[in-house]
């Protein structure tokens, strides 16, 4: 047999398609569609099912691609191993991140990394979903909270710490707080809230305090709560790294400085079971040293320039 044949073959199947496995592997359509019929008459067994509008693999062709694929795979990783050992940084890279965390936290030292490194190719998805980083094929992730699941390796590269913001608009229409408590009394823009309710609880100097509050908007994004609070609405308690620039613009003021809250880790995971590439390698150990000091600053402050 030939192994490009059984390399088309599980591409076929990975695309779910020949038109799309050919777009992957530059190939004409015709060559890919002749590649898996030399294949499937090389075992004397058909693999797919075809169709004009899909394949489907038949019971030999499950069982040859649950074999094939993972043999593939190690002949990939032979291979990336091999280009590895040249130590040069290049190739692609995915990685995922909540919205606002990627927005606020990986723009920077992402383009740092490409400018250092120009054969770098890195392709960032941001998204409020948790990504399945070894089905999805991503490199690294950033995830704030505990990472629970044993198939990934968590680096620990901070801690979120929240505060309290307005707008000067808002603090001229309605006053400033002087206590938590005084905060039941004021709008809030309120985060994953329930019934537009929520308990805030913050570290003061007295230890920890708890506030009810309300507001008119609830929503279950951060940068909606920003936007909200920049525009007027109410009190939000949100990141210090989401609100940095806009403190040092004078866009928003922070509230009741003596109080914070500590929220979850923040972490970069990755596959224990996958061979990490050099060009993952440097930019996993990159990010943990840029992304460390950015959340070490107090409340996300930015550095003068």
């Amino acid at each position: 047999m030939d192994l490009n044949r059984i390399a088309v073959f599980v591409r076929v199947v990975d695309e779910q398609g020949f038109t799309a496995a050919a777009r992957v592997l530059g190939l004409p359509k015709s060559s890919v569609s002749r590649s898996v019929a030399l294949l499937e008459e090389a075992l004397g067994a058909r693999l797919l099912h075809r169709s004009t509008r899909s394949v489907r693999l038949t019971d030999a062709g499950a069982a040859f691609y649950e074999r094939a694929s993972r043999g593939v795979a190690s002949l990939e990783e032979a291979a990336a191993m091999v280009a590895d050992l040249q130590a040069t940084v290049r190739g692609p890279i995915r990685i995922t991140a909540p919205v606002d965390a990627g927005i606020s936290l990986l723009g920077p030292p992402v383009a740092r990394f490409v400018r250092r490194h120009p054969a770098v190719r890195i392709d960032v998805v941001l998204t409020g979903r948790v990504v399945d980083l070894v089905e999805e094929g991503f490199d690294l992730a950033l995830r704030a909270g505990l990472v629970r699941d044993g198939s990934l390796i968590a680096r620990k590269i901070g801690q979120v710490e929240d505060a309290l913001y307005a707008s000067p608009r808002y603090l001229e229409r309605a006053g400033a707080p002087r206590s938590l408590a005084d905060l039941a009394a004021h709008r809030c823009v309120l985060f994953r809230a329930t019934r537009h309710r929520a308990a805030w609880t913050l570290q003061g100097p007295a230890g920890d305090e708890t506030v009810e509050v309300e507001g008119p908007v609830a929503v279950d994004d951060l940068g909606f709560v920003r936007r909200a609070v920049l525009a007027g609405v109410g009190i939000g308690l949100l990141p210090g790294f989401l609100c940095a620039r806009d403190v040092a613009r004078g866009r928003l003021v922070r509230v009741l400085p003596s109080h914070v809250s500590t929220g979850a880790p923040v972490n970069l995971v990755y596959p224990s079971a996958r061979y990490l590439p050099h060009r993952v390698a440097a930019f996993r150990d990159f990010l943990v040293e840029a992304l460390t000091r950015r959340l070490a600053r107090p409340l996300g402050v930015v550095p003068a320039r």
